[in-house]
């Protein structure tokens, strides 16, 4: 008669949860439980592929995160995080603290020293996933079906089930005597998204710098090329290296950067710096699903600041091509984030950002007070989910525009703007228009190749140095309470 048990679990030994008061300690303990555990992970898998009978069922788990206290002391309250909210038990998930090891740090060094208590590091109840196993190690899991046993009766697999945005959504909804949440996401949630970033960036997520720029145009990219460059060639500058997709590095200013054959979806370049406050660029292309996208992944890195820096058109008459709009409020007609972040919910402009981009507009335009107007304007930013929107019946769109006392619209920043607010990562948007299509100046050939050539560099090199501008800032400046709500998560 056939067996229909279960097959017997093999799990490797881990060490019992111990209290650290140390930081830098607890860091470690969380380095080593994960590297004991996907080791175990990839060792079994090698024998599975290898041809091995497997004897077992094979289970590894995440390291956890956990501290109580029972104490409803004041903490320092000039900081929007470092600590709980109330008196409990919280706990998270950890991956790739090697990855993380610098912000997590930071982070249980503010719990230990705000709240007094041990942070209690040691195994999880959840299973890590093969494919996040194996994908840590640059290594591919084939396809269920591949081997001759299925994948899923000897591994855990990703389980979508508990992958969500439920904490950061604020939609969590658990029993009294479950742990509260520590962390924003998960460590199957970021995972995840570490797993989708290297597929459409093609880079490493270990390149990624705490300061991001998004584009929706490649002449951004060459101009960042340029830019980069020109900082390596600088040994004051502080930059060490760039990286484009494919993970070619360079750090000689005249050294080859080979371009891939075939493109990612989203191509992102990085200008590192020893302390990972360097800049990344990312080309998100064009489409508000694009920039829902890339800051879907790029949130679970926990960065600085994110700005979206590229082309819009210009809504008044007032404009020329060339123009920069600052924008200060957004109209969300993107619709890709309806389901997680209602229409109601206002999207702040963060005022350490918006002094950031008006001063790097001084700066790099050698203009200012009263003269900047001559060249920005402030204002609500529109973006929409048609890009033809022009062909359409004039009278509803224009209308809206006109009542929301639109200067500009575009399809990316409203949603870069509003993932921002939902992630707790400081954003911004600073555009140039090329083109009024509402004054009978289009997009056409050529009228483009003239505005690309005289207002990119200038438009990049303004982002880029409002990044180095807000890099300055101390962290509790930039991450203030305007992106926290009731009840925060302590870690960032």
């Amino acid at each position: 008669m056939p067996d229909y048990s279960d097959p017997p679990l093999s799990s490797p030994d881990l060490p019992a949860p111990e209290a650290f008061t140390d930081a830098a300690a607890a860091v470690e303990r969380l380095v080593a439980l994960y590297e004991a555990s996907t080791g175990f992970l990839r060792a079994r898998f090698a024998e599975v592929l290898s041809g091995e009978a497997p004897h077992a069922r094979f289970r590894a788990v995440y390291p956890e995160i956990r501290v109580s206290t029972v104490s409803y002391a004041q903490v320092d309250s000039r900081l929007s995080f470092g600590h709980v909210a109330e008196p409990g038990t919280y706990a998270t998930t950890v991956t790739r603290p090697d990855l993380f090891a610098n912000y997590l740090r930071q982070q249980i060094g503010l719990l230990l020293e705000n709240h007094g208590q041990p942070v209690v590091i040691g195994p999880s109840a959840t299973p890590i996933p093969i494919h996040f196993a194996m994908g840590s190690a640059g290594v591919t899991v084939p396809q269920d079906g591949a081997l001759e046993v299925p994948l899923r009766d000897l591994f855990d697999v990703p389980d979508l089930t508990t992958t969500n945005d439920d904490i950061v959504n604020g939609t969590l909804a658990q029993p009294d005597s479950v742990a509260r949440p520590l962390a924003p996401f998960t460590a199957q949630r970021v995972d995840y998204s570490l797993a989708r970033l290297e597929h459409y960036t093609a880079t490493a997520p270990e390149h990624f710098q705490n300061h991001v720029l998004f584009t929706n145009y490649q002449f951004y990219v060459e101009e960042f090329e340029a830019l980069a460059r020109q900082a390596l060639a600088d040994p004051a500058s502080g930059y060490t290296a760039l990286v484009g997709p494919g993970n070619t590095e360079i750090t000689a200013p005249d050294a080859p950067l080979p371009v891939p054959a075939k493109l990612p979806q989203m191509p992102s370049y990085h200008l590192k710096r020893a302390d990972g406050q360097g800049i990344t660029l990312v080309n998100i292309g064009v489409g508000p699903s694009n920039a829902k996208t890339a800051t879907d992944h790029i949130a679970v890195l926990r960065p600085h600041a994110w700005l979206m820096v590229g082309h819009c058109a210009g809504l008044r008459n007032s404009q020329r091509l060339g123009d920069f709009v600052l924008a200060h409020g957004y109209l969300r007609e993107d619709h890709v984030l309806d389901n997680d972040l209602p229409l109601w919910v206002p999207i702040p402009a963060l005022a350490e950002i918006q002094v950031a981009l008006e001063d790097a507009v001084e700066e790099i335009t050698r203009l200012e007070g009263y003269e900047l107007k001559r060249i920005m304007r402030t204002g609500t930013v529109a973006t929409i989910d048609n890009r033809n929107w022009e062909l359409s019946d004039q009278t509803g769109p224009v209308q809206r525009l006109s009542q929301s006392r639109a200067i500009a619209l575009d399809m990316e920043s409203a949603t870069i703007a509003a993932n921002g607010f939902r992630f707790r990562v400081p954003y911004g948007t600073l555009l140039c228009v090329s083109d009024r299509p509402l004054h009978g100046e289009l997009k056409l050939p050529g009228m483009a190749s003239a505005f690309y050539k005289t207002q990119v560099a200038r438009h990049l090199a303004i982002g880029v140095r409002a990044m180095e501008l807000l890099r300055d800032m101390p962290l509790e400046r930039i991450h203030s309470r305007k992106l926290r709500s009731f009840e925060e998560t302590a870690f960032l």
